[in-house]
């Protein structure tokens, strides 16, 4: 008997051909047959596999027993998960805390401290790294996430393919992988490049040139690849021509504070009735613009008869560790004004100056409170990391140039209960500060210029997400006068790559 004639009786015990059974007697647990022509099967505790007689293959036995890809057998043994050849016999003496199957001659496998990698046939690993998580290769190229929860694709060596990162990433297929950012789901060519600019709840696979995908307000449709280009040009476009009814949108949410966490029904009388009706309607409006407007805002979504805060929409609450409502505040008002004024800086003819934007916002103590609450944000998601890529000894001074008000420092601070930070800002900026965060052991604080020499001793200087701000020739004076620091060690200046790793960028000695 053929065992590519053999199928899973509807019982799930069994095999059998044409309907009828392959063998005397049944197993508690089988699966299908594959090459060599062996299936695992299960009875009580004890798994192996059998050939298309019923018969076992071998005469050890397992905890469970899987499907032969490439010619091995994942397998889960008393002392841990490995592969067997058709024999029963090891391919290897490693053990695991859990294997994948083999596909294009690497596995995937958990280490005992819970990393992946991938192995060979022999046990060697396919490279030296281990990562937060690896998939089954396919088509030559793998889905691996690093520490920071970010994914991209992998060679066959361990090698990165192109180097992008996304939230959510799948193996290509048809040469397009469904790819995840913080706007939704897309398709991704072999360089990791997106095939068009709009993002979906839900993609499918590409079948035939057309994928199965499914809009934010739940609508379902194919999307042509053919026409992936033409359309995302006009949506980049159309999206450009928006983006002010979306920041007015979002400093409504802001300004409203999005009711602190409200929810409300759109169909309740009794809730009409204990709010006015108009503030009810002027939500459910606000609501409806927000979930499915221009854009796709999404930041509130519908369950039923209710409306509710999307995740992304709690990130407006005031009260949000992360929160944007200031920096909606921000784009929306004085910085998304500035835009305005751009043709006049085109034109200048040398004689153009730019806005002094920092010295606005000190002149404004609301304006400045926001503007720095927006900035700590912004210094709360992306600062974790700095505080380790720095390799202190744990009791350096360091001085955090232009640090606002203090998250850097207080990251550092935590690292390193030891150190002594000191934060380097405008008077207006640091006197918030400390009437903000009041006394903190170890934070100290410096009113100052950033262009001027600084007359305090230290280890280090920091400088992050400053340079950015000015054009050539100030961002070179605001370096130099680190330089002048009276420095005990070195200044270093860092960046933070996509695979959320940061390096070192600058250094002065």
């Amino acid at each position: 008997m053929n065992w590519r004639d053999l199928s899973v009786s509807a019982c799930g015990k069994y095999h059998e051909c044409d309907g009828q059974p392959a063998y005397s007697g049944c197993f508690d647990e089988v699966l299908k047959f594959h090459a060599p022509g062996l299936a695992p099967v299960k009875r009580g505790d004890e798994a192996r596999h059998i050939g298309p007689d019923g018969n076992a293959a071998y005469s050890r036995r397992f905890i469970r027993t899987f499907g032969f890809y490439e010619g091995f057998s994942t397998v889960q043994a008393r002392d841990g998960w490995h592969h067997i050849r058709p024999d029963g016999s090891d391919a290897y003496p490693e053990r695991y805390d859990w294997s994948g199957n083999f596909q294009g001659e690497r596995c995937t496998v958990r280490l005992r401290d819970g990393r992946y990698r991938h192995v060979r046939s022999d046990g060697s690993f396919a490279y030296p790294e281990t990562r937060r998580y690896a998939g089954d290769y396919k088509d030559g190229f793998c889905v691996i996430q690093n520490d920071a929860g970010l994914c991209t694709h992998l060679d066959l060596n361990g090698k990165p393919l192109h180097g992008n990162w996304f939230t959510d990433l799948d193996v290509f297929h048809k040469g397009f992988a469904r790819a995840r950012d913080g706007d939704g789901w897309m398709h991704v060519d072999l360089r990791g490049v997106p095939a068009y600019v709009r993002r979906f709840a839900a993609v499918e696979p590409f079948y035939n040139g057309q994928a199965r995908v499914e809009r934010f307000d739940g609508g379902t449709g194919g999307h042509q690849r053919a026409g992936a280009t033409h359309w995302s040009n006009f949506a980049l476009l159309d999206s450009l021509n928006l983006r002010r009814f979306q920041a007015i949108w979002l400093v409504t949410g802001a300004l409203k504070r999005l009711r602190q966490r409200y929810v409300w029904a759109s169909s309740r009388p009794c809730l009409a009735h204990r709010r006015t009706s108009r503030k009810v309607r002027a939500l459910q409006r606000w609501s409806h613009a927000t979930a499915a407007g221009p854009g796709e805002l999404r930041l509130v979504e519908r369950n039923a008869e209710n409306w509710g805060l999307s995740v992304r929409g709690e990130f407006l609450l005031a009260d949000h560790p992360l929160s944007l409502a200031d920096a909606a505040l921000e784009y929306s008002g004085a910085l998304g004004d500035l835009w305005s004024s751009l043709s006049e800086a085109l034109k200048a003819q040398g004689d153009w100056r730019a806005p002094d934007i920092f010295g606005d916002v000190a002149r404004d103590p609301a304006r400045l409170q926001g503007h720095h609450l927006m900035l700590r944000s912004y210094a709360r998601h992306d600062y974790a990391l700095i505080p380790d890529a720095l390799g202190l000894q744990g009791r350096e001074r360091v001085v955090d140039a232009g640090g606002g008000f203090g998250t850097l420092g207080m990251n550092i601070l935590s690292a390193y209960p030891d150190a002594h930070v000191t934060v380097l800002d405008k008077p207006e900026v640091v006197e918030q500060a400390r009437n903000s965060l009041g006394l903190v052991p170890g934070l100290n604080w410096l009113p100052g210029d950033l262009f001027e020499p600084r007359s305090i001793r230290a280890d280090v200087v920091i400088l992050a997400r400053v340079l950015h701000d000015w054009d050539d020739g100030d961002a070179i004076k605001i370096l130099g006068s680190g330089s002048r620091c009276p420095l005990a060690g070195r200044a270093t200046f860092h960046h933070r790559n996509a695979d959320g790793k940061a390096r070192c960028i600058g250094r002065f000695v």
